[in-house]
This record gives C-alpha cells, structure tokens and sequence, in this order.
C-alpha cells in the first residue's frame, strides 16, 4: 500500500500563491509517473500536471505558466506552486501516483479556494 499526504491548500486572494505539497510513502524512483489533479463542485477530476519519470513536467492549458510542478526525491515529496491564482483554481486539489508495478494511488486531497 502506497500513502500519500497532501498539504498547503487554504483560502487565497486572487492573484495570490500557494504552494502545495505531496508526501509519498515510496521512494519516487519507484513511480512510473506522479501528477497533480483537482476536482471543482460539479466537474470532473481533471489534469493540472504530471511528471512522467524523471522527465520535465507537462501542465494542463489552464494553468501553464502560472503553475510549477517539482519534486525532492530526497523527501519523496512533490510540489505544485501555484501563482496568479484565479477564481476558477478553486478546486479539491489531489496527488496521484502511477508505480512502476502497476497499481496507482491517490492522496484523500487539499482543497484550495480562491476568492475575489
């Protein structure tokens, strides 16, 4: 069984930072990829970014360029820094990860709310 703790959401301004958090029980090395979801009332679980391997991040349309995904292997943690932020980034947002064996994982999710 694979852990993952999220943590660092809370109520911002617009146009305001926060940066997320996500522990993972593994060693990263041990994770085919590893991505950041979030999910807003009445939507569907969506992509914001991923890391496949150890390759650089992709990011979903709505937040490239004001969002950075990195990750410390020292700390199995990985983080989504998330700048400008607008009312539509308010969302429960989830780490996922994808291991090298198969089964994949999801954190129980940090809620972030962004307020006018």
């Amino acid at each position: 069984q694979v852990h993952l703790v999220e943590s660092g959401g809370g109520l911002v301004q617009a146009g305001e930072s926060l940066k997320l958090s996500c522990e993972v029980s593994i060693n990263l090395l041990g994770a085919n990829n590893i991505g950041w979801y979030r999910q807003a009332p009445g939507k569907q679980r969506e992509l914001v970014a991923r890391i496949e391997g150890t390759t650089t991040p992709i990011y979903s349309d709505s937040v490239k360029g004001r969002f950075v995904m990195s990750r410390d292997d020292a700390k199995n943690t990985v983080y989504l820094l998330m700048d400008s932020l607008k009312l539509e980034d308010t969302a429960v947002y989830y780490c996922r990860v994808v291991t090298n064996w198969g089964p994949f994982y999801w954190g129980q999710g940090t809620q972030v709310t962004v307020s006018s």
